[in-house]
């Protein structure tokens, strides 16, 4: 059961809600459905060279993050690796990356005289909640997504966390063109992308070096792609990300404004290690969409999902499901239940505001079945 302790792990007034708090106060845990990680764990060998790095941890990490960002840069374009390493960055998780970038767009905002700008997130009805509440506390100002009005900054999380929802990378250009102002500032987080397939690259910005170029030279729009490395490579408590700038100015800038050795040592290591891991990733891409498709079929079949004519949303190459109970009541039974049985879910309420709604991560059919069972008292 839960104890009290993890209902206080968030201040509620400076922090926004996530998932994968509560694991450490279930005694009967099982397995964590309430984050987006990698079904299969974290890769073996780059594990091992983190906890190797352990032993090394009476010297300082490598204050230029190498060599760990070029063979970041080496996974993420080849034999262009070189020429694109001066635009990219690591950070400390996603979450250090974006508090950069929002910060240096303000301040550019302000150079320019702007004392009231404007931000926007996605065009769908929720996302990551941490790009919106960062620009908050910086002081922009929240423009409903529904609104036509381009915005100084707008930040989009493609695949969509939590709504499933996937631009491809055309309509993605158009999307971005259409809502940023001349001279603004676009993040559009890509943590989840690489799931889409061993050709995720050619669907993703990561391989649009023309676009970006042309709409800093034209527009004066700056282009950062996002990633937080910690779902596909399960290794949240590592905090890698990292973050590919429009031009290596930029990511001079934000180096300069980077607390100093913000990435530690294991987890420099870990990268080093986890991007040979191509084996791991080819049995990310043959058995996610099978097991998701498994998830939704065992859910199916209960009969609260029956009586409530669930509907599950997102793209089939996702590590979770989003899933409408299409009742408050039974969403927060549901809740309850998954964490008596020690499979804790993420609920929609906090953060998201979608009451009916919670997200389900993918797991094995073994995991799966203790949630089922659970669910079955609904």
């Amino acid at each position: 059961m839960l104890s009290g302790q993890a209902k206080n792990v968030w201040d509620t007034k400076t922090q926004t809600f996530h998932g994968g708090q509560e694991h450490s106060f279930i005694k009967n845990f099982v397995e964590d459905f309430s984050v987006t990680t990698n079904y299969l764990g974290t890769p073996r060998k780059a594990l091992e060279a983190a906890k190797e790095a352990i032993n090394g941890i009476h010297h300082y990490p490598a204050a230029n993050q190498e060599p760990a960002k070029t063979d970041l840069a080496h996974f993420l374009w080849g034999l262009d690796a070189a020429q694109h390493h001066p635009r990219l960055l690591m950070g400390n998780g996603a979450s250090e990356l974006i508090d950069l970038v929002v910060r240096k767009a303000l301040l550019s905002a302000e150079q320019k005289g702007i004392k009231h700008p404007t931000w926007k997130g996605s065009p769908w009805n929720v996302q990551y909640r941490e790009y919106q509440r960062s620009a908050e506390t910086n002081g922009f100002k929240i423009l409903d997504p529904s609104n036509p009005e381009r915005a100084d900054m707008i930040c989009i999380v493609n695949p969509c966390n939590p709504t499933g929802d996937y631009f491809s990378v055309e309509p993605l250009k158009k999307w971005i063109k259409d809502n940023v102002k001349k001279g603004g500032c676009v993040i559009v987080d890509e943590s989840m992308q690489p799931w889409h397939s061993p050709q995720f690259r050619s669907d993703s910005l990561i391989s649009e070096h023309k676009y970006a170029k042309d709409m800093w030279e034209q527009e004066q729009v700056s282009v950062h792609v996002m990633h937080s490395w910690t779902k596909i490579w399960s290794c949240t408590g590592l905090r890698i990300g990292s973050v590919i700038c429009p031009t290596g100015q930029h990511c001079e800038a934000l180096r300069k404004i980077q607390v100093p050795w913000s990435v530690n040592g294991p987890a420099l290591k870990f990268v080093e290690e986890v991007v040979k891991d191509i084996d791991y990733l080819n049995e990310t891409w043959n058995n996610t969409s099978r097991l998701r498709a498994y998830l939704i079929q065992q859910l199916s079949g209960l009969k609260a999902c029956k009586d409530n004519k669930w509907e599950f949303h997102g793209k089939p190459f996702l590590s979770w499901v989003w899933l409408d109970m299409k009742s408050e009541a039974v969403a927060l039974k549901a809740e309850e239940l998954a964490r008596a049985a020690g499979v804790p879910i993420r609920s929609g309420r906090p953060g998201y505001q979608c009451n009916s709604f919670i997200r389900v991560a993918v797991r094995k059919e073994k995991e799966v079945e203790v949630l089922v069972n659970a669910w079955k008292a609904l």
